[in-house]
């Protein structure tokens, strides 16, 4: 009963009218005392959330002595309250004041609830296209909503990456063969996995979970940020191609995964690339 108490609060009931619903639907007809021994509230609060029901039209009276109240069917009820909402929704729509048309701005999402929510809901809207650069784990999380999009009609294009021990070998790797200049080491760095999503060409995220770092990321529409991800992604596509053409003296003079380019230019501080 609780969790549907819950539900009818979000739709615009109090707990009482929430409750008073629930109690009609199981009992049928009921006078206002029989509701109210039932709630174990007193008759005069009973009495004043039934006649607010009745006069929404989502609970009948019946003159008598005493009136009886009836819950309108589940399936009429419903109806009304999407009615209700939908104009609520277009009026908001319309009548409220107009947002400025700048897209960038860049917002910070700080807990692991807050980015999976919004990716979800994000991906729920996609249109056209979608672009998921994600490890296995967070692969995992956002499936189903993919798939759902695939079924749409949406593209979808996944490059996701092994998994966390996997992410803790290559990082292991860097760490092995690189250093910066100064104090700091590529053993400072955040150990989490990175992982950027774009959508309709328009929308991106680009963030970092897992490990012990914290699940945070950046949300925008700035062209910036969009062409830098999509940019990345198609690199990837290159080099994936590159590496699965790489003849086994290439590979074993640059390395399965190009380590030995990436020796070339960090093993001796920061490269100086020109």
């Amino acid at each position: 009963m609780e969790q549907l108490v819950q539900h009818l609060k979000v739709l615009g009931f109090t707990e009482m009218e929430s409750k008073m619903l629930i109690v009609l639907a199981e009992q049928g007809s009921m006078s206002g005392y029989e509701v109210a021994k039932r709630l174990g509230v007193s008759r005069s609060n009973v009495y004043a959330a039934l006649q607010k029901l009745v006069d929404h039209g989502f609970v009948l009276c019946s003159k008598g002595e005493p009136t009886h109240y009836t819950l309108l069917r589940v399936e009429e009820l419903t109806r009304m309250i999407g009615d209700q909402l939908q104009n609520s929704i277009r009026h908001v729509e319309q009548m409220m004041p107009k947002q400025s048309s700048d897209v960038t701005e860049f917002y910070s999402l700080d807990s692991e609830k807050k980015v999976i929510e919004r990716v979800r809901q994000e991906l729920g809207r996609a249109k056209q296209e979608i672009i998921v650069d994600v490890w296995a784990e967070e692969a995992t999380l956002f499936r189903e909503e993919l798939e759902q999009a695939e079924k749409r009609g949406v593209k979808v294009f996944w490059s996701v990456v092994g998994s966390a021990e996997e992410h803790r070998l290559r990082r292991m790797q860097l760490q092995l063969h690189s250093s910066l200049e100064g104090d700091g080491s590529m053993a400072d760095l955040h150990p989490g996995r990175k992982f950027s999503i774009v959508i309709d060409r328009k929308w991106s995220m680009l963030g970092m979970r897992g490990e012990e770092t914290p699940t945070k990321a950046v949300v925008t529409e700035h062209p910036a940020l969009l062409e830098l991800l999509l940019n990345h992604f198609a690199q990837e596509l290159v080099l994936f191609e590159v590496e699965h053409e790489l003849s086994p003296e290439l590979r074993e003079r640059f390395g399965t995964n190009f380590e030995g380019i990436y020796r070339k230019y960090f093993q001796s501080g920061i490269a100086n690339v020109k």
